[in-house]
């Protein structure tokens, strides 16, 4: 997913200097130079709240530059949550593009902009050791112990959640530094703003034996559509993944923070 993410952004700012290879009006460069749009390039690196970042960016005229960027980050966890157990990672890959827009040519910026390749997503496996108890919107279980004769095995299942992946995101941000300064080549760009994301959506499905009872008299297969106990399982999963949707609510625009450093070299 990261290398789709870089390639998106390489190929989007290679675009606009093969269109245009002659510049159709001077403006002032990082080196010095007089060219035209697209005359300058720059290449950074930084770390932000969508993981590692890579970034370039061209500029268009003494205002306005456009910018690529691709970001990545993997992560891995155990925790539990309501006797759950799970095997979390975190696959954080995306992509966008901006226009970097400066008021008075330096510093101060606001930008514009699309997060147009989204794979920010957490998944886990997740498992409640035989004789252990779990909670479901309030009401205790207990994961069955292996039975060969019946059948029975301990709770198990899968979970993701996912920041409203394989759909486009309108991005605002504001910031302080040029990548492509008027003097020198190197800036350090800071950034912050939101991703308009839209509802997070999170999955849970359980599988195994469940039982009411530490005892486990009362115990069903949870892929039983009929079993009353299983019912009530699958029920009450249905309620607590609703209550955790809500409140991942505030992740409907998604916090954009990230500081770097970048190179700027003329091209033409």
């Amino acid at each position: 997913m990261k290398q789709t993410a870089l390639l998106l952004t390489v190929a989007l700012l290679a675009a606009p200097a093969a269109l245009f290879p002659q510049s159709p009006s001077p403006v002032k460069t990082s080196s010095g130079h007089s060219g035209g749009p697209f005359s300058e390039i720059a290449l950074g690196g930084g770390i932000g709240s969508l993981g590692i970042q890579l970034q370039a960016a061209t500029n268009l005229s003494s205002h306005f530059n456009l910018r690529g960027n691709g970001d990545f980050f993997n992560y891995s966890r155990n925790f539990t949550s309501n006797g759950l157990s799970a095997d979390a990672k975190l696959n954080l890959a995306s992509a966008g593009a901006a226009v970097d827009i400066y008021p008075f040519r330096v510093g101060f910026r606001l930008s514009p902009g699309v997060l147009f390749y989204n794979q920010n997503q957490l998944t886990a496996a997740v498992t409640v050791p035989a004789g252990s108890s779990f909670k479901l919107s309030g009401t205790t279980y207990y994961s069955a112990n292996t039975n060969a004769g019946t059948g029975a095995a301990p709770v198990n299942g899968t979970g993701t959640l996912g920041l409203n992946i394989n759909k486009a995101a309108f991005t605002v941000t504001t910031g302080w530094g040029n990548m492509i300064p008027r003097h020198g080549h190197f800036s350090v760009p800071f950034e912050v703003g939101v991703a308009i994301i839209g509802a997070p959506t999170v999955n849970v499905n359980l599988g195994g034996w469940a039982c009411l009872d530490q005892a486990q008299t009362e115990c069903s297969n949870l892929a039983d559509p009929t079993n009353p106990i299983a019912i009530a399982v699958q029920g009450n999963l249905a309620t607590q993944v609703a209550k955790w949707t809500s409140d991942l609510k505030p992740l409907n625009t998604y916090p954009i923070v990230s500081i770097g450093v970048a190179y700027s070299f003329h091209v033409r």
